[in-house]
């Protein structure tokens, strides 16, 4: 709640237009963060899908399908912490 407080206060004092940049630089912030997770939601969501029908179809590589499911899964999850942590950083150094 208090994170839409300050996007509020932003708004309101681009009517100065001092703070233009605030407000705009918080929602490009919050937003590419959000469209990250979730895109890394997904790729993971598909990557396990895709070993589960690949394991069904052939048990006998279950260990090596899971092993390169695990690897990607992990890839995907490191990218998206430091997509995380540069917009954290950046919406940090808003002045606000």
């Amino acid at each position: 709640m208090d994170l839409l407080m300050t996007l509020a206060q932003a708004a309101a004092t681009t009517a100065d237009g001092h703070m233009l940049g605030v407000g705009v630089g918080m929602a490009g912030a919050l937003i590419g963060g959000g469209l990250g997770v979730a895109g890394a939601g997904r790729g993971i969501g598909h990557i396990g899908g895709s070993a589960c029908e690949a394991i069904a179809r052939q048990p006998e590589a279950a260990g090596k399908i899971q092993t390169n499911m695990i690897i990607s899964a992990a890839l995907i999850e490191g990218f998206t912490f430091f997509l995380l942590a540069i917009s954290f950083l950046v919406y940090n150094k808003l002045p606000i």
